[in-house]
């Protein structure tokens, strides 16, 4: 089923690089990072109130957890985040901190309880597969599940928690594979799509109630959804250039908000680095929380 969507600028951040957008229905707000920035933001849904924090060692990606805290990828480590106080209050791991030329990228809470999150490689002139997707348990546990990946992105779930859905934005290409929520074991690897600049690199996505899975196509301004075998369902023109991640918020999950990011040289009055919405025709999947708490 097509349909059009129309995407407004709700909130004119005019981030760098805004990324990771997570839904918390106790608050009923928004959390996102801004990668350029290193910074953590707080956007209330009801008052459109907004809270900024820099933090130090960078800020990648994140996720919920039980306890209320938020679980942040950083360059090279896992952390807990305070949201209430803007404090890191713990370390959770350490990822290919021996790595100087890798950086942590997408994450996201899996079924399992476990921090999903990948690498990527950060030598703009020669990008190469040697960044890994990695699961992180609360006790520390760090798991390289998928290697030779240049740039992990588009981490979903299904919404039984039986299919996992992930990227490599350099690929380009996303692939599906079989999922063990109590476990976290995958399996039955198949490629779902390849991508190039004109049909939009996978960047963040999200994934609703009928298993369709929504890529950001960050080289081609457009919000890629696709069914859950990888046929395009309909590529969504996007008001900016490059759209970074979607995530489904509200009471009811039925409001599509997207990330971007604010391309040097653009236009002053361009709204690109903002946070834009949309009403989605589908409700999306409940987001999962990381399980910190005998933290």
């Amino acid at each position: 089923m097509s349909c059009d969507l129309t995407f407004k600028c709700v909130f004119d951040l005019r981030c760098q690089v805004a990324e990771s957008p997570v839904y918390d229905d106790r608050r009923n707000c928004l959390f996102l990072v801004d990668i350029g920035r290193s910074t953590v933001h707080r956007i209330d849904l009801a008052g459109a109130d907004h809270v900024e924090w820099s933090v130090e060692n960078g800020a990648c990606s994140l996720g919920l957890t039980q306890s209320g805290r938020l679980v942040l990828a950083q360059r090279d480590r896992v952390v807990l985040f305070d949201p209430e106080n803007g404090a890191i209050v713990r370390q959770v791991a350490v990822v290919e901190a021996e790595r100087p030329d890798t950086r942590l990228n997408d994450g996201k809470v899996g079924p399992d309880g476990a921090f999903w999150v990948g690498t990527m490689h950060d030598v703009v002139a020669d990008r190469r597969p040697v960044a890994s997707l990695y699961r992180v348990t609360a006790e520390g546990t760090v798991e390289r599940k998928v290697p030779d990946v240049i740039c992990s992105n588009g981490l979903a779930w299904s919404a039984d928690g039986t299919v996992l859905f992930h990227s490599d934005s350099r690929g380009p290409w996303i692939d599906r594979w079989q999922f063990d929520p109590q476990t976290g074991a995958m399996s039955g690897r198949r490629r779902l799509a390849t991508l190039d600049d004109g049909s939009g690199r996978p960047d963040g996505a999200a994934i609703d109630v009928e298993g369709n899975y929504w890529s950001a196509g960050v080289s081609a301004g457009v919000l890629n959804r696709f069914d859950p075998e990888g046929g395009l369902i309909e590529a969504h023109p996007f008001p900016v250039t490059a759209p970074t991640m979607p995530c489904f918020a509200g009471p009811e999950l039925r409001t599509l908000f997207v990330t971007s990011l604010r391309p040097e040289g653009i236009a002053e009055d361009s709204p690109a680095g903002g946070i834009f919405a949309t009403r989605s025709p589908v409700a999306g999947v409940p987001i999962r929380r990381f399980d910190d708490r005998r933290l």
